[in-house]
């Protein structure tokens, strides 16, 4: 079975502010963003909790933000634009 979308079938995403997520979730999300196969993080080196410290920084400058994907019921951190 083929992962390709039909064309003309775009993700509809909401922004999560996370401020609002229960703090457990928060790290969930975070922790699974952080260690998904193809992350860019190999390179970075440090430890989980420096990695979850990394994004949760850039949360709170507003950097990045977590978008809910509606079709895929996903989340997803994403750069802030």
């Amino acid at each position: 079975m083929s992962d390709k979308k039909p064309v003309g079938l775009h993700e509809q995403g909401v922004d999560v502010p996370y401020e609002r997520l229960d703090p457990e979730t928060l790290r969930n999300v975070i922790e699974e963003f952080v260690t998904r196969d193809g992350a860019d993080w190999g390179d970075a080196g440090g430890t989980l909790e420096e990695k979850v410290g990394q994004v949760m920084q850039q949360l709170r400058s507003r950097k990045i933000k977590i978008v809910f994907e509606l079709n895929s019921e996903t989340a997803n951190i994403v750069v802030n634009r």
